[in-house]
């Protein structure tokens, strides 16, 4: 499905770097400002951008905090906040939306039928860029890990490159100082990705699990109503795909693929598998990544050598499998990034050791049956950190009779560590892989790791 983002003449406007002319006197509104749309913004002050400006958010300008008194000394830019933050979005012309906004938005539907344009800050810089070597990188998992690797790689082959995108870096932050034979390494969610036009020159998509199927966080309520439009999200990385581009893709996934061959662009198919060169990560499907960093490395024509050093010596990303502390012949292990169920279930068979294994939080609409066998077959006991999702865990445990005296409940992370220390024998793993969103005993999963990682160094 494709959304009224700029028209052929705008886009051509964008790409020869008119960005006045392409703006001309519209009226504009930021929908959410996140860390995108913060960096927008200050993109716009810097171009002497004259347009009247609106910040639509939810939130009051005592919770903008810092991000409110920055920007209030403008007088071009006004604020709808809080209850008026969605209302008459057909006051505007053009609307720059946060990954956390919802398409389906009422606002932004009654907008969309009054023919507003819906733009996006990563699709702005990928219209302005200067450079076309662009990668992309996205997938339910290990995007952030395999962007992060690229970089690596090319840095370690003496490149210049910029990482940026949803590992936490906004690119039009570093625009300015792009040159044109330059490299960049974008992460691109699903919901940076629903409403792009503009893909990548190279584009990877690491994995497909089902995932954002149903809100979980309550800063950023978007998800997707089915399976489909979540895989036709994640597609727009290489719908718009010339014949010169290249499209890497996880062979594992190529079937599930396949009836949707006519979204992924005319861009050339490159597919990859595990890697076996050595490194520190951990984790079967961390070869995948490895594997799809080095198929573009191939194409990049990076020598064997330069590769091979850059995997071995890449440290990869915290709370992703992150290796913590061993006390007591225990070793302890935070991924607490691991947020679907398929996420935990490959973490389960990445070790051979006993596993106790923290899980549970908030609910995103999984389905848990798969975890319960595999929790089942791997884990000796679990402790559940309470949530939403965390009940429908345990129930599917208890059909398949994982005695409840193997899922004690854990209302926090200390209260979790200590049953993990008072189960744990010489030779386990204590695993923190929670196969659920971290809302409702923690901020986010920054905050789950780090009391883990906290607690368990103590």
């Amino acid at each position: 499905m494709y959304y009224y983002i700029p028209s052929i003449n705008h886009k051509k406007c964008l790409m020869s770097m008119d960005l006045k002319h392409y703006l001309g006197n519209k009226k504009i509104a930021l929908l959410g400002l996140g860390i995108e749309n913060q960096a927008l913004l200050q993109y716009l002050l810097e171009k002497r951008i004259k347009n009247v400006i609106t910040i639509c958010d939810s939130r009051s300008a005592k919770e903008l905090g810092d991000r409110y008194q920055k920007f209030n000394r403008y007088p071009q830019i006004k604020w709808r906040l809080k209850e008026k933050f969605n209302r008459n979005l057909y006051d505007f012309d053009v609307l720059f939306r946060s990954p956390g906004w919802p398409i389906f938005c009422p606002g932004i539907q009654e907008a969309l039928k009054h023919e507003v344009e819906l733009n996006s800050p990563m699709n702005l810089f990928l219209a302005l860029c200067p450079t076309k070597n662009i990668i992309g990188v996205s997938g339910t998992k290990g995007k952030g890990t395999t962007a992060s690797l690229i970089f690596h790689i090319l840095r370690t082959a003496q490149k210049k490159v910029w990482l940026g995108g949803n590992i936490g870096i906004a690119p039009l932050a570093f625009l300015k100082k792009i040159k044109t034979n330059d490299w960049v390494v974008l992460e691109l969610s699903s919901f940076q990705l629903e409403d792009l036009n503009f893909s990548p020159r190279y584009s990877v998509l690491t994995n497909l699990y089902k995932e954002h199927l149903a809100p979980a966080d309550p800063l950023n309520p978007n998800y997707h109503k089915t399976f489909k439009k979540y895989i036709l999200a994640k597609l727009n990385i290489a719908r718009q795909q010339k014949s010169t581009d290249y499209f890497f893709i996880n062979k594992k996934f190529q079937a599930l693929l396949a009836p949707y061959k006519k979204f992924s662009g005319t861009g050339k198919k490159i597919s990859f598998g595990p890697s076996k060169l050595p490194s520190r990560l951990v984790g079967n499907y961390n070869q995948e990544n490895i594997g799809a960093a080095v198929a573009l490395s191939k194409v990049f024509k990076i020598t064997p050598t330069v590769v091979k050093k850059a995997v071995s010596t890449f440290v990869g990303l915290e709370h992703r499998l992150e290796f913590v502390t061993e006390k007591d012949g225990i070793k302890y292990y935070d991924n607490s990034f691991a947020t679907t169920p398929e996420s935990t279930i490959m973490d389960l068979h990445s070790f051979k050791n006993p596993i106790i294994l923290l899980v549970g939080g908030a609910d995103k609409g999984a389905n848990f049956k798969p975890l319960a066998q595999a929790i089942k077959g791997r884990v000796k006991l679990a402790i559940l950190l309470d949530g939403t999702g965390t009940k429908r865990i345990r129930n599917e445990l208890v059909k398949i009779k994982y005695g409840r005296e193997r899922m004690p409940l854990a209302k926090s992370m200390p209260e979790a560590i200590k049953i993990a220390r008072k189960n744990a024998e010489n030779g386990d793993i204590v695993l923190l892989s929670t196969a659920c969103a971290s809302f409702g005993m923690f901020k986010n999963y920054k905050e789950r790791g780090n009391l883990f990682k906290l607690y368990a160094k103590k």
